[in-house]
C-alpha cells in the first residue's frame, strides 16, 4: 500500500472513510461515536494545505485510509486516523503510523501522541502493538491537556479515554 499526500479533491473521500470506519461502534455499544460526524471539509482542508493530511491509497491510486496531524507539545499529535472497514487488518493503520514516525524523526520531533478510547480493541490495544505507550494524565502537556478536555467537552469520557506517546527512535 503506498502512502502520499492528500489531494484537494480527495476530502469527501476522506469523510467517507471515516464514517465507514465508525460503523463498527455500533456493534461494540457506541451508536453515538458510529454516528458522531466526520470532520468537516474545511478543516480537512487545513490539514491538507499545511501538509499533515497523508493517504493510504489501493493499486488505483484512490484513499482507503487517511491520517491528519497536528503539532502538539513539540511533538506529532495524531488527530485522526482512519482506515475503510474493506481495507482493514492489511496493515494500513500500522503503515500511516510508521509513515509519520519517520516524518517526526525526519523534522527532529521526538514523539507521536495520540488520544483513543481505552478498552476498544482497535484503539488503545492496537496502539499498543504499534509502539505506544499510555501517558499518566499528570504528564500531559498543556495543549494535549487542552485536547483531552475538548473530548471531555463533546461527550467521549463516557468511555475510558487515554492519552498515548510513541517515541521517534
Amino acid at each position: 500500500m503506498r502512502i502520499r499526500a492528500v489531494r484537494t479533491g480527495e476530502l469527501s473521500v476522506l469523510q467517507d472513510i471515516e464514517r465507514a470506519a465508525g460503523r463498527c461502534f455500533r456493534d461494540i455499544g457506541m451508536p453515538e461515536i458510529a454516528d458522531d460526524p466526520p470532520l468537516p471539509v474545511p478543516e480537512l482542508a487545513r490539514y491538507q494545505h499545511a501538509g499533515r493530511a497523508w493517504a493510504a491509497v489501493n493499486r488505483a491510486d484512490v484513499p482507503v485510509a487517511y491520517l491528519i496531524a497536528d503539532h502538539v507539545d513539540g511533538n506529532l499529535h495524531v488527530e485522526q486516523v482512519s482506515v475503510h472497514p474493506d481495507a482493514s487488518r492489511r496493515g494500513v493503520g500500522r503503515s500511516l503510523l510508521d509513515h509519520l514516525a519517520a516524518r517526526a524523526a525526519a523534522e527532529g520531533i521526538p514523539a507521536l501522541t495520540l488520544t483513543t478510547f481505552a478498552d476498544v480493541p482497535w484503539n488503545a490495544p492496537y496502539y499498543t502493538r504499534c509502539g505506544f505507550r499510555p501517558l499518566p494524565e499528570s504528564t500531559l502537556g498543556p495543549k494535549l491537556r487542552t485536547i483531552r478536555e475538548r473530548e471531555a467537552e463533546h461527550g467521549l469520557d463516557r468511555w475510558p479515554r487515554v492519552a498515548m506517546l510513541r517515541s521517534v527512535d
